[in-house]
């Protein structure tokens, strides 16, 4: 569970993880879908269409504790200004259906003067506090603002498969919470991270290939074509892999996109260091099926328009300590000491601590003493964003606003 004060809660896994014994290998073959590895894309082809301007940030609840990260800092650091959405995290799913995350964050903290968005302290007797009302009051400043609420997450998937039994109870739970009347105006609509179906993740689901494809289809049906419907969604493109595991492409039509988690390809669980959200394959890389590119080419290959894919990019670094070699596949001791997790630091840590002293494969990466660490700067993903245009996909999200500097360095590149 979480716990207020607790340090990030990561939100995904790393994509090369042992799945669980229980599911062996030849379940997460697909059945019926081509698994062969795609041929490596030119990032310079065009597709047919128009890019999407789409800008969606995480905000998690949870970072308005030791981070003090709220959301008037949205507002303050100019950020409010560049997203199109915000997805709010999380929220849980417990005994088959939705449920709030943290009842204190979400909806009772009372917020100070200093601490507001509008710079009015929360009363004693007004009917909703909490980050819902400051959420209210970020809207009012941007009418044209939307916030979904993300259910899920790595720590809250496991009740997925629950779900997945009965998609329509469980459809109607998460209608009847999103849309409650104390807070209906600040959600436009609810968003999936399910980590991950029929595969594993923090557990391992066993529902089958077609668990999430149902239940996608009953939250279009419960929420009705006005509201969005949005999903994060694995970026593992390896032949038989996590994408393979479920049909992500029979649900791509209850949905108005999919959030690729194009970032934690590599990370300090592998003993050798690598980029974490390369966007192309580069020599010597472990795994060519691990990169943006290969994990966009893939999804597209199965039938899902550029329109309804997101480019994924982190707010922050994975790192190695025990290294010496300054290029990646040098082996590590270890993850690298970080602020609030081992091997994970946010970028406006990082560009101070361990500046870039090179890049690969469309991302950067620094090598400070015995540290090894990579992430994206604003150079790096101003070529991601050349990516995405020529991919014609509908737009960025991110992981997560905390992780950006005051005056939102990362986010302006995005722009």
């Amino acid at each position: 569970m979480h716990r207020p004060h607790r340090s990030r809660v990561r939100l995904r896994t790393p994509l090369v993880a042992a799945c669980c014994a229980a599911l062996g290998a030849g379940l997460l073959v697909a059945t019926g879908t081509a698994t062969a590895t795609p041929a490596k894309p030119d990032p310079t082809t065009a597709t047919a269409g128009a890019a999407g301007s789409k800008v969606v940030g995480y905000f998690t609840d949870w970072g308005i504790y030791g981070r003090q990260y709220y959301v008037k800092n949205i507002e303050t650091s100019g950020s409010a200004d560049k997203l199109t959405h915000i997805n709010y995290a999380f929220g849980n799913v417990v005994d088959g259906k939705c449920a709030i995350g943290d009842p204190w964050a979400d909806t009772d903290k009372p917020f100070s003067a200093d601490e507001s968005v509008d710079g009015v302290a929360d009363s004693a007797d007004q009917p909703l506090s909490g980050n819902f009302n400051q959420l209210r009051k970020l809207k009012k400043l941007h009418p044209n603002l939307k916030v979904i609420w993300s259910f899920g997450g790595w720590s809250w998937s496991g009740g997925f498969g629950e779900a997945a039994k009965d998609p329509g109870a469980f459809a109607k739970s998460c209608y009847d919470l999103v849309e409650n009347s104390k807070w209906a105006d600040v959600f436009d609509g609810i968003d999936i991270d399910w980590e991950y179906p029929n595969a594993c993740g923090l557990t391992c689901d066993t529902s089958g290939r077609d668990s999430f494809r149902d239940l996608m289809a009953a939250l279009r049906g419960r929420f009705g074509k006005n509201e969005l419907v949005t999903a994060a969604i694995t970026a593992d493109a390896s032949s038989g892999g996590r994408i393979d595991a479920a049909d992500y492409a029979g649900a791509a039509k209850f949905v108005n996109w999919y959030n690729p988690m194009t970032y934690d390809y590599f990370g300090a669980w592998d003993a050798t260091t690598a980029p974490h959200s390369p966007l192309t394959a580069y020599p010597g890389i472990a795994n060519k099926a691990f990169n943006t590119a290969a994990t966009i080419a893939k999804l597209k290959s199965m039938g899902i328009p550029s329109s309804k894919l997101l480019l994924g990019i982190g707010f922050y670094g994975r790192g190695w300590t025990g290294v010496t070699q300054t290029e990646p596949g040098g082996t590590a001791t270890g993850p690298a000491p970080a602020t609030w997790e081992d091997g994970n630091e946010d970028y406006k840590v990082l560009k101070a601590k361990c500046p870039p002293t090179g890049t690969v494969g469309g991302t950067a990466y620094a090598k400070c003493g015995d540290e090894w660490w990579s992430y994206d700067t604003p150079q790096t993903i101003k070529g991601k964003m050349k990516y995405k245009d020529a991919q014609r996909l509908g737009g960025t999200f991110f992981w997560e606003l905390s992780g950006d500097t005051p005056d939102g360095e990362l986010i302006r590149s995005i722009n």
